[in-house]
This record gives C-alpha cells, sequence and structure tokens, in this order.
C-alpha cells in the first residue's frame, strides 16, 4: 500500500485500554485442575522442566522455594482459565515464577499524563479494507525483547518509525531502541523507568533521525549517550500525530496506512501468562505499557487487532 507524499514520514499515536485481566480464584478451579495442581510430585516435575527450559537458577535454597510457590499459584491460574474454553490460552511462559507486581514493575513502562492535541489526516478515510497485516507486507521487523527494563516505550516508538520508513522507501531497517533509552533524557522520558513515545518522536525529529540497531544495539539496561552515534541517522521523521481519543474506527483507519504506536494496560496476570489467540476479557483502566499496533481483522464475528510487543517469544 502507498503512502501518500502528503503523509511522508508521519507518525501516529494512540493512547487506548485495549487489554484485559481475568483473575478467578482458587475455590473456582474444577476438581480435575485442583488434583492436578496440588499434585506435589508432578508440580515439582513440571517446576523443574520450567527451570531447566528458561535456564533459570536462584541464589539460594529459600528463593528457589519462594519462586516455586509463585509458579504454583501462576500455574493454578493457567489451568483453570484454559479450561474454560477461552477464545485464547495461558501458559507458564518465562514470566512464570514472577508475581503479578513483579512483573508490572519491571515490565511495563509506558507514562500517563502527557498528552498533545494534533491534526488527523485520516479522518475522512471510510473505505477501509476489512484486514491489514502489515508483517505480511514486510513493514515489521522480528519480535525484540526489551528484557528487565521499562523501556517498552522506546520499542513502540521505534516499531513504528520503523513501519512508516519501510512503507516509503521499500526498505526495513531495524532502529536502535537504546539510542532512545540512552539519549532521550531532556523530555522527561527515563530510560529503563519509562517515557512517552510521543516524546520519542519529537527527540527523533529534532535528532534528525535515529541510527540503526546495528551501530547502537541495546543492553537492556540504562546508559551514558553515546553522542558521536548520534549523528549517525538511518532514518529521518518529519512528525507524528494523536488519532482521537475513544475511537477504533479512526485507529482502524491509522492502521490501515501504517503500525501505529500504541498503550495499552498489561498489568493483568492473564497478560502476564498470555500464549495464545484472541485475548478478551475484562477490561483494565491503567495505561502502562507502550506496543505497536500492526494490524487488524475479524475472525468469525469476531474482531481484533494484532499488537506487537517487545518482551520477545511468549512461549512456556
Amino acid at each position: 500500500m502507498k503512502t501518500p507524499a502528503m503523509i511522508r514520514n508521519s507518525i501516529f499515536i494512540l493512547l487506548v485500554i485495549s487489554v484485559w485481566t481475568l483473575w478467578i480464584p482458587s475455590r473456582a478451579l474444577p476438581a480435575k485442575h485442583k488434583q492436578n495442581v496440588y499434585d506435589p510430585g508432578a508440580m515439582r516435575e513440571r517446576y523443574e522442566r520450567w527451570l531447566a527450559k528458561h535456564s533459570r537458577q536462584y541464589k539460594d535454597d529459600r528463593e528457589f522455594e519462594y519462586r516455586f510457590g509463585v509458579y504454583q499459584d501462576n500455574v493454578q491460574l493457567i489451568d483453570t482459565i484454559n479450561s474454560l474454553n477461552l477464545p485464547y490460552k495461558l501458559t507458564d511462559n518465562k514470566f512464570a515464577d514472577l508475581t503479578n507486581e513483579e512483573f508490572w514493575t519491571t515490565y511495563l513502562g509506558f507514562r500517563t499524563g502527557f498528552a498533545t492535541e494534533t491534526s488527523f489526516r485520516y479522518g475522512n478515510d471510510t473505505d477501509l479494507p476489512t484486514s491489514i497485516d502489515w508483517r505480511k507486507n514486510g513493514a515489521v521487523t522480528p519480535i525484540k525483547d526489551q528484557g528487565q527494563c521499562g523501556g517498552c516505550w522506546a520499542f513502540s516508538a521505534v516499531a513504528a518509525v520503523e513501519g512508516i520508513n519501510e512503507i516509503n522507501t521499500g526498505n526495513l531497517v531495524s532502529l536502535s531502541e537504546q539510542e532512545l533509552v540512552d539519549c532521550d533524557q531532556a523530555n522527561g522520558n527515563q530510560g529503563c523507568n519509562g517515557g512517552y513515545m510521543e516524546k520519542a518522536f519529537d527527540f527523533i525529529k529534532s535528532n534528525g533521525g535515529l541510527t540503526t540497531e546495528t551501530a547502537y544495539p541495546y543492553t537492556a539496561s540504562d546508559g551514558t549517550c553515546d553522542k558521536d552515534k548520534l549523528k549517525n541517522n538511518a532514518v529521518t521523521i518529519s512528525g507524528y500525530e494523536n488519532v482521537p481519543a475513544n475511537n477504533e474506527k479512526a485507529l482502524q483507519a491509522a492502521v490501515a496506512n501504517q503500525p501505529v504506536s500504541v498503550a495499552i494496560d498489561a498489568g493483568g496476570y492473564a497478560f502476564q501468562l498470555y500464549s495464545s489467540g484472541i485475548f478478551s476479557g475484562l477490561c483494565g483502566n491503567e495505561l502502562n505499557h507502550g506496543v505497536t499496533a500492526i494490524g487488524y481483522g475479524e475472525e468469525g464475528s469476531t474482531k481484533y487487532w494484532i499488537v506487537k510487543n517487545s518482551l520477545g517469544c511468549w512461549v512456556g
């Protein structure tokens, strides 16, 4: 899909509430799952396999037993949700030994309280495709992993820039999140302690662009800005626009034209332990995580968004 010249290198952002949380207490477990969950031998074996798969090691036996307890609680939730035949599944992924509070404080780094009013040039778009997937169109780089760093805001912004650059030039270039983490400090962004996608776009524009991931590789930690690399720009943008709030049709119009930087509520256990399927459930109400909307579609009568995250491959 070609983008009109007048919108070249524009980036769009919408702060939306679009991820759900669901918690079911232990008393709601079906009897067959209670038996499996509380079989000490079976649970211990499952945990040992999980430890080996994720190369997890702990400093002492006390931490091992504590994490084993957290893991058991999470498995209880996983088995419960998966027994309900919902359109999505959970799994004991690499976050299964973390409490929800630990997951929240470690990985969710979007900050609220900053918003600007801008124009929105797709407001009159009505003839929209029923589905779009920018991965299939070659405008999305492979899944990245922010590590134990609340730099989701940088990954969200970079994915949007990577997308619009490919749409306009035909070249998909992996860009540097670390440059934003290290160097975008004056605008209020705080590296691994969180930030705003809008301010990241402001930084990229004022800096004259952003360098590649190869030139300024990711370290998953706060570092000192390498000023020699700031002028080695691979991609530039002319600005960004906000999608009107609480307007899914407007968001659809934006995503039909390019990947879009968005914020979601990713703070629930179900998001932490998500595996596959169309995610549905109770809406959260706190924006805390930056991701990128890279498509949308329908499965039967169910409409969905396709979202690129930055937490690596979520496998069990």
